[in-house]
């Protein structure tokens, strides 16, 4: 393998970080999953436009290719090797009284996590084998739940049309990955063993087997975000009872891209700013304050529609869930004085 030729104008954090020097000293290595570093860059040497262009192949990986995780981590998330990540998932600690409950600003509320499986290899690496072993042993654990969270598993191979149909129009249904994920491999043997939970509310959801093993979303409309968190929170330790996630003191919940470590959480609000929206510079400067993310209302790169905008916690490393979860609701509370002051 020769030291890659990125274009001049590579923005990506692979780019900034893999020199010859820490290409040298990665080279020959490997996990004990047999993952190489050529795994680990190949989507961001095939993507030169990609942000972060690397992958986790598994938990190990952030270990042995440290020397160019490492300074990614610490730019993306101002976290260095020496400090260790914390977890706190205690609804009670939570300061989230009811927002807008005459609905003119808040349409709906949407708390997911990544989570994948201890001791088994990332999407990028996994075989076909273990990709069922995950299915089966997510699936089964899902079928035990009960009471809110009860539901039914449908698997995207031999999905029905009518399905399908239903499962996109509730914007539930997730494709298969852009050309960042294939390049990675997380897109291999689709759809196999790939799937999706939902309750029969249809506020909690389960994919299993995208781009990190499971993703556990719980949601509503409205603005009760105190109520979606702790819907999310229990979900979480009924599923973990019975499947063990992957953690690591240092950074928290393991996933394959590393921006989504630590707390792998990300809290959001579809929210209706049409008159802040035109004055950008206040709405970035309350974005700022409180660490949190603008996106159009189809996630990331989209546009606005009517000036409704997905508004979400950026920091994910090195705080608690119930940290992230506080400083999303807190600058969603200072967005909507913003726009009432308007």
């Amino acid at each position: 393998m020769k030291y890659p030729k990125f274009p001049t104008h590579c923005k990506s954090l692979l780019c900034k970080y893999l020199t010859p020097e820490v290409f040298e000293q990665l080279k020959e290595k490997k996990t004990s999953n047999g993952v190489t570093l050529e795994m680990v860059i190949r989507s961001g040497v095939e993507n030169p436009d990609s942000s972060m262009g690397v992958y986790a192949g598994d938990k190990e990986s952030y270990r042995v290719f440290g020397a160019l995780f490492d300074p990614i981590i610490e730019e993306y998330h101002g976290f260095t090797k020496e400090d260790s990540h914390h977890s706190n998932m205690d609804p009670d600690l939570l300061k989230a009284p009811t927002l807008d409950p005459e609905g003119d600003y808040i349409l709906s509320t949407r708390i997911r996590v990544g989570r994948n499986i201890d001791a088994m290899p990332l999407g990028a690496v996994i075989s076909k084998t273990q990709r069922k072993e995950v299915e089966r042993r997510v699936v089964k654990a899902l079928n035990q739940l009960e009471g809110d969270l009860a539901g039914v598993y449908y698997p995207l191979t031999g999905m029905s049309e009518e399905v399908q149909n239903r499962l996109i129009q509730e914007h539930f249904l997730f494709k298969k990955g852009d050309r960042f994920l294939e390049s990675a491999g997380l897109n291999r043997d689709w759809p196999q063993n790939r799937g999706i939970y939902h309750n029969h509310d249809k506020t909690f959801l389960v994919w299993v087997n995208e781009e990190d093993q499971l993703r556990i979303i719980s949601m509503q409309k409205g603005g009760d975000i105190k109520e979606v968190f702790e819907r999310l929170v229990r979900a979480i330790k009924s599923i973990e009872m019975k499947v063990p996630f992957a953690y690591s003191y240092h950074l928290g919940f393991i996933s394959s891209c590393p921006s989504n470590l630590g707390t792998a959480m990300r809290a959001s609000v579809h929210i209706a700013l049409p008159k802040l929206s035109q004055k950008r510079e206040a709405f970035e400067a309350i974005t700022e304050k409180y660490h949190l993310q603008i996106r159009g209302v189809h996630g990331e790169h989209s546009e606005s529609e009517g000036g409704v905008y997905d508004i979400s916690n950026r920091r994910r490393l090195g705080i608690t869930e119930v940290q992230a979860v506080q400083e999303m609701y807190d600058g969603v509370v200072a967005l909507i004085e913003a726009e009432k002051r308007l």
